[in-house]
């Protein structure tokens, strides 16, 4: 029987910001260019993992943010918009010598990858920002109805539905299991701390960076609506929107091959771009 051996296997790192130990998969890839993927709420570095290995051309870096998969939960709730900001700067410096990256970030990781930009613009060459707005105003107080463990996976899932989410997969994206059965490997009581933190309006950081941006929007998506999408092209020079009217707010994994697509072909051209 053949055995098939994968010759760049991804690698689980950690690494300190500040008191936490936090994690990310390096998918590897000899390019000195950097691609850093960042989750949404509820979501780890392996919601990418079917993406990252389309990106031959790239080194890509996907981070379990704080309070997710298998970076540490902050004890005293610290998930203020800088904590996720300093985390990401502590990657940068510490972890990845210090060198520009381009960030692509899913809903939270999209927000904490605009304002990054926005408060060190000389640490990114470029943004793609998948299905997240300027003006946010989530609501995860169905958190607080979740079960500390469930006894089996589909009883978990049907906990989901029962507190009327509809994106079943994606919410159960972060899940496993120990010996007192099934739960949510996020820290879904930090959730109470870090969304409230997360909305707000931030056109003021959206318009601040001048770096290329890609704005990905799912038509169907529950987060962000078309009319909010235009405008953040309108208003930021340097933005180009793209909208896959079938997809809901993950269009990563609702459409694979067209999200991957749709960056390569920004990723291509900014390229492109340096080399004149």
């Amino acid at each position: 029987m053949e055995i098939l051996h994968d010759t760049n296997p991804a690698i689980r790192k950690y690494f300190n910001s500040g008191n936490l130990e936090l994690s990310y998969i390096d998918f590897g890839g000899e390019s000195n260019k950097v691609l850093v993927m960042l989750h949404g709420y509820m979501a780890n570095a392996r919601t990418f993992s079917e993406l990252a290995v389309k990106f031959k051309d790239w080194r890509v870096i996907a981070v379990d943010q704080r309070g997710h998969g298998w970076s540490e939960h902050p004890s005293g709730m610290e998930y203020a918009r800088n904590d996720y900001i300093n985390d990401l700067l502590n990657l940068i410096q510490n972890e990845l010598g210090g060198q520009p990256v381009t960030l692509l970030g899913h809903s939270l990781g999209g927000l904490n990858a605009y304002q990054f930009a926005a408060r060190y613009p000389e640490w990114v060459e470029a943004i793609i920002v998948e299905d997240i707005g300027v003006e946010i105003n989530a609501d995860f107080s169905f958190a607080d109805k979740l079960p500390f463990r469930s006894a089996s996976l589909k009883e978990l899932r049907d906990s989901l539905g029962s507190v009327g989410l509809r994106a079943i997969d994606y919410f159960s994206e972060s899940v496993f299991e120990d010996e007192r059965g099934w739960g949510f490997r996020t820290d879904v009581n930090g959730l109470q701390v870090s969304v409230p933190q997360s909305n707000g309006v931030w056109w003021e950081d959206w318009l601040s960076s001048k770096c290329p941006i890609l704005l990905i929007h799912g038509k169907k998506s529950f987060f962000l609506d078309i009319k909010q999408a235009e405008q953040m092209e309108i208003r930021r020079p340097n933005t180009k929107l793209v909208v896959f009217e079938e997809c809901g707010h993950g269009v990563h994994s609702d459409d694979l091959d067209g999200f991957y697509q749709v960056v390569n072909d920004f990723l291509t051209e900014q390229n492109n771009g340096n080399r004149q």
